[in-house]
């Protein structure tokens, strides 16, 4: 998504709207738990005071990620509310720590700034809802047992049985 510095100055103080498709799917390649990424749909405007550049927008779409109980595909839909502020002054650089970001020639490309929002959102696990995909899921195996507190029972582990029936023992000769 390109914007030429010249289009946003001939807005003047009126608002640049602007919505469309955005296919970022590059970030499927990178290290993350990203694994599907259909083009997201990026809405709002832009405005220029002097030499700096606005962006308002907003950003929708759904990612699949890997359950975290099961490494199933998840459809986790997200929506961003992002705002991203550009310096088009030559004596603004990176090296400066702000959110503002320098703009260096006559276009503004704001698909790297959609792609790290969208990264922000990724959200540290998801689990799938799928009833069929909870019932087939492993609950345990070779030294590990999943419980759930509805699983969860009195269960004595064998090592502190006798610990267990000491206190037994207590507690009828308090009864008593």
């Amino acid at each position: 998504m390109k914007f030429s510095i010249q289009k946003l100055k001939m807005a003047g103080s009126e608002p640049l709207t602007f919505e469309d498709y955005v296919d970022i799917s590059e970030v499927e390649e990178m290290n993350n738990d990203i694994r599907k990424i259909n083009p997201v749909f990026v809405k709002g405007y832009a405005t220029m005071q002097g030499d700096e550049v606005s962006f308002h927008f907003s950003i929708d779409g759904t990612m699949v990620l890997p359950c975290a109980r099961t490494l199933v595909d998840v459809n986790f839909p997200f929506h961003v509310d992002a705002l991203e502020v550009f310096s088009t002054s030559p004596y603004y650089t990176e090296e400066d720590e702000s959110e503002i970001h320098p703009v260096s020639g006559e276009i503004l490309d704001l698909t790297p700034y959609i792609k790290e929002n969208v990264l922000l959102e990724v959200p540290f696990r998801v689990f799938s809802d799928d009833k069929e995909v909870q019932e087939n899921a492993l609950t345990e195996g070779e030294g590990w047992e999943f419980t759930s507190e509805k699983k969860t029972t009195d269960k004595v582990d064998p090592r502190l049985q006798k610990l267990q029936s000491l206190l037994d023992d207590n507690d009828q000769k308090e009864n008593q």
